[in-house]
């Protein structure tokens, strides 16, 4: 439904829906000669494509009309067919699209790899240029690319007419044109240059082909027909149009939205509006009808806010059909041709070919493009749709697999997903490796299928019985050691959650028998293997020195991992760990006042963080009387900790143990012991550094932050004042 806003339309929509209705004129007529079409075929789409499916369809700015796109495919279809039979193919096209916008299925056509519809448009944009070039050049089109490029060179040497003088003509201006100055340029390229090259063979006499109208354009008799038999090629022209011509809506549809901030389309009603116009162009011998991005996008160039200016350029469309038929009769058919060379190569984009390039699908792109020139846009498609899957499979289901010596070690590396189709090349290398040596297996694998736990299972045990040893180390789920112990994992929704190697304590990733030396040992073996060449360009920025913003005060427990918890790496921290998270008050520890001011006064830190714990083992032992010894000792810097009265609270409420709450207390007594140092308290007056306290509850991995202003600890991510 149309809704009008008058001041809207007198301000936006009408302007813009007369620069569209410019735009729209002689590329409707291109078009309808491009397909091989009555040229009034053009007109009576552009007119039903603006007011129907302008009027039902799902975005607000997109203007619907014949489209360049289904130039071939349509060709084809009129040749095969007829054109009476080719419209009710397109009236069938049409409620087809109807049926899929109410399936609510319009999404999906997106799932189409952008490179398969680059490549469409280009091999669209050779094949017009191809059949065209013969028009401009006094010959007439033939019925392939194929037949196009082997006349081509006889008719470039041939005698050339005036065609030739009006077809190269209208391509220049095309090309001069967004060169001029911006007042020229309000006026639509593609009209002037057809206006130019008009009036030119016109003054000077020039007898040219020109386009031809029925007497009157409103006494329609046309009547689409079924064909006589052949109905599976009938079946497979309806569905071929109405998916070529319902992609191209989509897609264009979603260019349009990201031109404007108005409503977002909606795709499903898009479709319906789609083949609503189709199924009234096919019966009144239109052809069929795209969402167009040329029209669309000047419509939205031009300030049109609303769908009434889709539908009013389809009211000026056929308003100008029926006073102004004479002039169109003017035009000749050499014009057109040079307006569709034009666009024909504008659809072969080199940013398309750049960004499918850069994203590895030039080989479904060059394959589409081909296949459309050579064969058919059908044909060029499905191969395109084809070898995507196939790239897809490959990236998919491809392993990663390299073997390195190690001494007179080998290993073994598999990353990806670990399928039947990569055990030919996994046997291959595996059958490489020397009997008798030790052999350690590394298995990045995201799935593991019975095929290739068949083909690992087998080589271990034969390279074992050889004399040979084979360490299985499986990083992440143990698809491998799973199917060992006769339980199988059948799906990756069935894998347990790994939790990734360096976040993970050495005893979930391995079984280490020995002294924790070897444990250290085997971890920076680790480090080096896998960490190390993701973090080398990141620490060689930090090698001449450290500008870390955080000082990051915490207690020694094993549990507490500081860049673990605050998602920070190398060069974020200024960590200072010991028993209880302890600011010794007055400057009495040497090294905690070195450090302080080394981190306040050289490094300049933007923050101190002082972080306790639950669970903490010192705050226990304040809490029952350390015993005698150095713990003792040192716990004495806590003791005001112990002596502070009220509440401490996590989120409002107050933890069970005594420890906890203890803990609480303590990290808000040690923020006030930093006040206590006098280039501390300095530099917070200064407004240079913040003071933060925080909580991290050991069972549940949550932080906290304390929020001055509830005087309470607050769980991260919620709006906190971490000032203390």
């Amino acid at each position: 439904m149309v809704i009008m806003r008058p001041l809207a339309v007198l301000r936006h929509d009408l302007p813009a829906s007369l620069v569209v209705f410019l735009v729209a004129v002689p590329l409707s007529l291109g078009i309808a000669l491009a397909s091989g079409a009555p040229v009034a075929a053009g007109l009576v789409a552009a007119v039903v494509g603006g007011i129907v499916a302008g009027a039902l369809g799902g975005s607000a700015l997109q203007v619907s009309g014949p489209a360049a796109g289904l130039t071939v495919v349509m060709a084809e279809t009129i040749q095969t067919f007829g054109w009476v039979v080719t419209c009710a193919i397109t009236v069938a096209a049409g409620a087809l699209q109807i049926l899929l916008g109410l399936s609510r299925i319009a999404r999906a056509a997106l799932a189409i790899s952008p490179a398969i519809v680059h490549g469409m448009l280009a091999g669209i944009g050779v094949t017009i240029v191809l059949g065209q070039l013969h028009v401009i050049l006094g010959g007439k089109a033939q019925s392939s690319a194929v037949e196009n490029i082997a006349e081509l060179p006889g008719q470039i040497i041939a005698h050339h007419d005036s065609a030739a003088l009006i077809g190269l003509l209208t391509i220049s201006i095309l090309l001069v044109w967004p060169r001029l100055p911006k007042a020229v340029r309000r006026v639509p390229g593609p009209l002037a240059a057809i206006a130019v090259a008009t009036v030119l063979s016109v003054v000077t006499g020039m007898t040219l082909p020109r386009v031809e109208l029925p007497g009157d354009l409103l006494n329609i008799h046309l009547v689409p027909q079924l064909p006589d038999g052949g109905w599976g090629g009938f079946a497979l022209a309806v569905v071929t149009i109405a998916l070529i011509a319902s992609v191209e809506s989509l897609l264009s549809a979603v260019a349009v939205d990201r031109l404007h901030t108005g409503p977002r389309a909606n795709l499903d009603r898009e479709l319906v509006g789609q083949g609503a116009a189709n199924m009234v162009s096919g019966a009144l011998g239109g052809l069929p009808v795209t969402g167009v991005i040329v029209r669309s996008s000047t419509n939205v160039a031009a300030g049109a806010t609303t769908r009434v200016s889709a539908v009013l350029h389809g009211v000026w469309v056929l308003l100008f059909v029926v006073l102004l038929a004479g002039l169109i009769q003017s035009i000749p058919l050499a014009a057109l041709a040079g307006l569709l060379v034009h666009v024909g190569a504008k659809l072969v984009n080199p940013g398309h070919l750049r960004t499918v390039l850069a994203h590895g699908d030039l080989p479904v792109y060059l394959l589409t493009l081909g296949g459309v020139v050579v064969f058919d846009l059908l044909t060029g498609v499905l191969a395109g749709i084809g070898l995507a899957l196939v790239l897809m499979l490959r990236r998919t289901l491809w392993s990663g697999i390299h073997v390195e010596h190690e001494g007179d070690a080998w290993r073994v590396v598999v990353e990806g997903v670990l399928t039947f189709l990569s055990v030919p090349r996994l046997s291959k290398i595996l059958g490489g490796i020397p009997a008798g040596v030790p052999v350690r297996l590394e298995l990045v694998v995201d799935y593991l299928d019975h095929a290739a736990f068949e083909s690992l299972h087998t080589w271990q045990e034969a390279h074992e019985r050889a004399g040979g040893t084979v360490d299985v180390d499986e990083v992440g789920h143990p698809w491998f050691g799973e199917g060992k112990a006769g339980r199988p994992t059948r799906s990756r929704l069935a894998a347990s959650r790994a939790v990734p190697r360096w976040l993970a304590p050495w005893s979930e990733w391995q079984a280490v028998e020995g002294i924790p030396a070897q444990q250290t040992r085997r971890g920076a073996t680790e480090f080096h293997r896998r960490a190390a060449p993701l973090l080398r360009d990141t620490l060689s920025g930090l090698a001449d020195g450290q500008r870390p913003r955080t000082l990051f005060i915490t207690c020694g427990d094993s549990r507490i991992v500081p860049n673990l918890i605050t998602t920070s790496g190398p060069g974020d921290l200024f960590t200072i760990r010991n028993i209880g998270n302890l600011v010794p008050p007055g400057q009495a520890d040497p090294s905690m006042n070195a450090s302080i001011e080394y981190a306040v006064g050289v490094l300049g830190v933007e923050e101190i963080v002082v972080c306790g714990h639950s669970g903490c083992g010192a705050m226990a032992a304040l809490a029952e009387g350390p015993p005698p010894g150095p713990l003792s000792v040192w716990l004495r810097h806590a003791e005001p900790s112990a002596h502070r009265t009220g509440s401490a609270t996590l989120d409002g409420g107050v933890p069970d143990r005594e420890g906890d709450r203890l803990a609480l207390h303590n990290v808000l007594q040690q923020l006030e012991h930093l006040r206590e140092y006098p280039s501390v308290a300095a530099a917070e007056a200064a407004g240079k550094v913040q003071l933060t306290g925080m909580y991290f509850a050991v069972g549940t991995a949550q932080v906290y932050l304390f929020d001055s202003a509830e005087r309470t600890f607050r769980p991260a991510g919620s709006v906190v004042v971490p000032r203390a």
